[in-house]
Parts: structure tokens; sequence; C-alpha cells
């Protein structure tokens, strides 16, 4: 993927490369919809026909008018500002299916739509789950790390058009992956919904997303390697890992969109919780550590507190997660020794985790004053309290004694929203914050003021959601322990769904304050954008380039 040096009037070899990789991919779409018996497969087969053939007129346009050249003396931060676009319209998406699916739990009567099953909870659930994590949590995670690595490393990104084929490929992943659910299109994964061809697909894209993030580490002008890529990089290799081994299936045939898993019974359920729990580890935690590592200092203009904490917090937290998955089976077929270790494991996650927590807040130290002057600050600093929050209430929940009560309840999904809502959302929405007005060359984010507004709405939404949950949940727990003087059950199930109606409205109201935050954000970053531009654009020089990221002396 290394670009080769291109006479003016020649187009690179990577875009040349990715241009012939792309009509071969139109053909084969085109042939395998003609030949399929399967409607679902050819629903999907149109939406990878009218991808590909669009990117093949897109890129022959740029090819012929020589955009493809790139300025290797400038940061690559188009594909940059696209992330963070579309970080942000994945955001009001998702969280408006997560209001959405909550309002149909509050109000089932009036948001059935027998007629249109696509519309309904058990289709809307997993796209609102998706599309918060994997839309707006997974385009904010290449953004950011096609950022940093850049400007720690003092390098253009690696591969010259291959990471907007990273981006768009990304993209389209998205699309086939939430029309499957709406469609039914799904093999019924936790996380992992998508079809055998889409995961295919996607793993195609994350090889590429792979090759870019080592490459320009390995081109790169500084020789330190900032610890901030250390985390993004063992979430590359991770996710890689996790989707490959979860999603082994063997479809009924090359041209069908089912598949049946490799794996079966408790087997089966091993697997897909080390998958789901590590895709928490690390896409949810260890990449967004690396913007608290990245963007915390950067925004503090503070060093890391401790580099060697930093360390010690990487290695021990990505050995002790990948072993946690089983606590997710407790009381289950799963044998109580492995049980026990992922129980184990998981109590062990309070000491890296919260050693990473008191690094992002000891950072601040000297700068305590700016959480009244910055809300950005503010806001990055509440992620890194709720990912301490999140990090010991996992833990608790993993012991089989406090599992009994809180596994399958509301606790749980407050749990769960604790951490993505807080922790993911709210350090992403600080290095968001951070990166527009950096890469749009603007002195200032348009209003302080509104993002004061958002934090402040988005915190009142989310403690309202996860209050709500934790007494429904508890609540719900003690009602099917609950048992007559003759060993009946004492409830039904439909009365602890009717027990919880109140809870629910709140969960609903929680949820569409943190969304209407979001908006406000968008609104703000827009206006942002418009405010005129008072820098040229950073080439990598070390004289232009921004100052490398200051590192406590051990």
């Amino acid at each position: 993927m290394q670009q080769l040096t291109a006479r003016p009037d020649e187009a690179p070899s990577d875009a040349l490369a990715l241009f012939a990789l792309t009509g071969v991919l139109a053909l084969g779409s085109i042939v395998a919809t003609a030949f399929s018996p399967d409607p679902s497969f050819r629903f999907h087969g149109y939406v990878f026909i009218a991808a590909f053939v669009t990117a093949l007129g897109v890129m022959a346009a740029m090819l012929g008018s020589g955009k493809f050249r790139s300025e290797p003396d400038r940061y690559a931060d188009g594909v940059v500002k696209a992330g963070v676009i579309a970080t942000m319209f994945w955001a009001i998406v998702g969280l408006a299916a997560g209001v959405f699916a909550a309002a149909q739990l509050s109000w089932p009567n009036q948001l059935y739509f027998p007629e249109h099953g696509w519309l309904n909870f058990g289709r809307i659930r997993p796209l609102h789950t998706s599309g918060v994590i994997f839309a707006f949590g997974g385009n904010a995670l290449i953004a950011t790390s096609f950022y940093v690595v850049q400007r720690t490393c003092k390098a253009r990104l690696a591969g010259g058009a291959w990471p907007w084929f990273v981006f768009w490929g990304y993209q389209l992943f998205i699309v086939l992956a939430a029309t499957g659910y709406l469609a039914g299109i799904t093999q019924s994964k936790e996380y992992a919904e998508p079809e055998w061809y889409v995961d295919l697909w996607l793993t195609v894209v994350w090889v590429a997303y792979l090759f870019v993030f080592l490459g320009t580490i390995w081109k790169r002008k500084e020789p330190h390697i900032y610890v901030a890529n250390w985390f993004y990089l063992a979430f590359i290799v991770t996710i890689a890992l996790l989707h490959l081994v979860n999603n082994a299936a063997m479809p009924v045939s090359a041209l069908s969109a089912k598949s049946y898993s490799a794996f079966a019974g408790v087997q089966d359920a091993l697997v897909q919780w080390w998958y789901g729990h590590n895709a928490v580890g690390f896409f949810l935690t260890a990449g967004f550590l690396a913007m608290m590592y990245y963007f915390v200092p950067k925004r503090a203009e503070r060093p890391v507190y401790s580099y060697r904490l930093s360390i010690v917090h990487f290695w021990s937290l990505i050995f002790i997660y990948i072993w946690a998955g089983p606590h997710h089976l407790h009381y289950t077929a799963l044998p109580q020794w492995a049980q026990t270790l992922g129980a184990t494991f998981s109590i062990m996650l309070w000491m890296p985790s919260w050693g990473g927590m008191i690094n992002g807040l000891m950072t601040l130290g000297g700068a305590w004053d700016k959480l009244r002057t910055d809300p950005v600050i503010r806001m990055m600093v509440v992620a890194i309290a709720f990912y301490g929050m999140a990090t010991f209430e996992g833990p608790l929940m993993s012991i089989r004694a406090v599992n009994s009560l809180s596994h399958y309840t509301d606790w749980t999904i407050g749990h769960v929203h604790s951490g993505a809502l807080g922790w993911v959302g709210f350090i992403t929405f600080g290095a968001v914050y951070c990166m527009v007005p950096w890469l749009w060359k603007k002195d200032r984010l348009y209003s302080l003021k509104l993002v004061d507004w958002h934090f402040w709405i988005a915190t009142t939404g989310l403690l309202l959601y996860i209050a709500a949950m934790w007494v429904s949940g508890i609540m719900e727990g003690l009602m099917w322990r609950e048992y007559t003087p003759q060993g009946f059950l004492a409830n039904a199930f439909v009365e602890t769904v009717a027990a919880k109606h109140i809870e629910n409205v709140i969960r609903t109201l929680g949820g569409l304050l943190y969304l209407g935050g979001a908006v406000i954000m968008v609104y703000n970053l827009w206006r942002t954008v418009r405010l005129p531009s008072v820098a040229q654009v950073a080439t990598i020089e070390p004289a232009a380039a921004p100052a490398p990221l200051q590192i406590a002396a051990e």
C-alpha cells in the first residue's frame, strides 16, 4: 500500500489499485445478485451494486481530474473531517432509534405496528444498539485514530487513497447492517447480527484499516509511539480476532443470505460472550481510552500524569479483559469453573480500570480551574468519572450472588448505558468539540454556552435513565424471586412488565434529553464550521506541525 512517486500527469498507484478493486467488486455484485434465488441476498446485492457503481463513477471522475494526487507535506485531514461528520450523523440516528425503542416499551399498545414488522421493537432494538456502538462509536474511533496517529507520529496517513476506502467501506457496512436488521436478515448474535457476507465485507475494510494505521506508525518521524496509539492498535487487532472467531459460519449456499454458526450449544454461548464482553472491552473501552490519553492532556494543556501508569494500565487491561466474558453465563450450562474464571478476572479489572481513571483525572493537576471555564473539559472529566463508575459496577455485577439478582433485568440495561452514554458518549463529544475547530482552522467553538447547555441537558437525561433502570431492575429481580407460601412464583412475567411502566417512561424522557443535547451539539458544530478561518492547513514539517504532546517525566 506504499504510494509510489508519480509524474504530475499520472494517477497514484494506490488510487488505480482501489479503482480496479472497486470495478471487480461491482462486477461480482452484479453477477451474484443476478443468479441468487434468495430475495434477502438479492436485496443486499442491490445495495452492493449501488455502492460500487457509484464509487466507480466518482473515482473515474476524480482520477480524470487528478484529485487523487496527495500532498505528502500535509496531514490527510479530509478523511478525518468526513469521519467527524459521519460520527455526528450516526449519533443522531442511533440515539433517535433508541428513544423510539424506549417509547415502544413505555407505550406498547400505541407503538405496535402489526402490518409493518420492520418498525417493531425486535428490529428497532438491534438497529439502536449497533447504530450507537458501531455507527456512532465506530466512526468516532476511525476519525480520532486517523487524527491522533498523524499528529503523534508526524506523518501523513499511509496508503494514499486507502483511508477513504476504510471510511466509505465502513459506511457501507453500517448501511448493510441497518437495512438487514429492519428486513430481518440476521444471524441473531448480540452485537454481531449481520450475516456472513456482510461480515466478510467488514473483514476486508478492517484489514485495510489495520494496514493504514500500522503503515502510518511504520513511517513515523517521531521515534516514540505515544500510548494513545497503543490503545488504538489493541482495539483494531483484538476486534479483528473477535470478529473472525465469533462470526465463523457456514452459509447455506454461496448465493444465500442464511448461514449456520460453526459453534453449537454451550460452546456457541461461550464464544458469543467471549466476543460480546470483549467488544465492550476493546471497542468501547480501549479505543476510547486512546481518546482520553490524547484529548484530555491536549485540551487541558497538561502532560499525562504518569506515563508509566498508562503503560501498566494498557498491559494489565488487555491481558485481564480477554478472560472476563464467562461472567455473562452464570447459572447456565457453562461449567462452573469457567463461570468463576470469568468473575475472577472481572473483579481483577477493578485495578487497571481505576488506574486509568486516576491517570486521566490527575492529568488535570494544576488545571482544575478549567472545569469552571471550559465545558468541554468538564464533559471529558465526567466521562472519566462514568468510566470509573461503570468499571466498578461491572465487576460487582459479575459476582454470582449479585448476578442472580441483576441478570436479565433492567439493572444490566442501566449499567450498559452508564458506560455507553456516560463514558463513550461524553468522551467522544469532548474529542469532537476539540477536533472541529482544529480541523476547520477556527480560533474557537461557535458557543461555549451551547456546550454548557449540551452538558447539563445530556447529564440530566443520563442520570434519569440510569436511576430509572436501577430502580426498575432491582424491583424486577426481587419480583422474580418472590414466592407464595405454596412455593409458586408470586408474580407473572407480565406483572413485572406492568410494574415498571413509570420507570420506562422516565427512561424515555432521559433518552430524549440525551438526544436533545446531541442535536444542540450538531447545531453548535455547524455554526463553528461557518466561522471565518484563522490559519492555513498544517504541514508535517516540525516547524509547522502541531507541537507534540508533552509527557510527564518519571
